[in-house]
């Protein structure tokens, strides 16, 4: 996670880095980094799940061509549920608001909502494994339990996905004028 923060930091051209040197003018830089950052991660996550509902797409392939019609349904239901989370990444609000958003993140949430980002890629090497358990069980007694699984694996990362939505608007404070 700071790797990747770091190498956008390192990334910043001659211009940012000169501009970095203004008072004031660094933490707009930095926060701008963070949000870029904060982008590129929700997009990695994206794909990492992308992958793997592009794999059940898959197993659901398969299991047409060999008449199994029953699991394809639960399958289904668990591949609306992985895709109903990707897209929630990838349209989500970014860890940042600007100078005039109603809603204002400050530099310790943005490091939180960027950790909470980061942890999804934990879930997405969960997700890999439950999807290789429905590959290997296919033509068993265990497919609807690995099924299940993945479906229950789809539904928390939608929730825990909402937790990070709160934790944006939560920030919001009423601001003066």
């Amino acid at each position: 996670m700071a790797d990747l923060f770091q190498r956008i930091t390192d990334s910043r051209n001659l211009i940012e880095k000169i501009g970095a040197a203004i008072p004031g003018f660094k933490g707009y830089v930095d926060r701008n980094s963070r949000r870029d950052a904060d982008k590129l991660l929700r997009e990695t996550v994206a794909t990492r799940f992308e992958q793997q509902w592009s794999r059940i797409s898959e197993l659901q392939r398969n299991l047409i061509s060999q008449g199994s019609i029953e699991p394809v349904d639960d399958l289904e239901a668990a591949a609306i549920k992985l895709r109903t989370f990707i897209d929630r990444v990838r349209t989500a609000s970014y860890g940042y608001a600007g100078f005039f958003d109603a809603i204002k993140v400050n530099e310790t949430e943005l490091v939180k909502i960027y950790q909470f980002d980061a942890s999804l890629l934990d879930r997405a090497a969960q997700l890999s494994a439950a999807v290789d358990n429905v590959a290997s069980s296919m033509g068993s007694d265990g497919l609807p339990a690995a099924i299940r699984n993945v479906a229950t694996l789809a539904q928390d990362a939608i929730d825990a996905f909402q937790g990070r939505n709160e934790l944006i608007q939560g920030s919001s404070a009423p601001t003066s004028q």
